[in-house]
């Protein structure tokens, strides 16, 4: 094998090892990604919500739907 075939190698190798590691390594505790109930908690008010739907298709006019919560 030549040095250029085991550098190649080495750095596919480097890579998939770097990425093996970003997957399975064990991450920083988030309130919002483990319990699912820091968005409510993050507002700090417990008062209406309301959200907006933004829908636009082609050859027709866009809308924007606000829904109160």
């Amino acid at each position: 094998m030549e040095w250029q075939q085991m550098v190649a190698l080495g750095i596919v190798g480097l890579t998939a090892g770097l990425f093996g590691w970003a997957r399975w390594r064990p991450r920083k505790f988030s309130l919002a990604r483990d319990t699912h109930c820091a968005c409510s908690a993050k507002s700090g008010r417990s008062g209406p919500q309301s959200s907006l739907i933004f829908r636009a298709r082609r050859g027709e006019r866009p809308q924007v739907v606000v829904k109160m919560k």
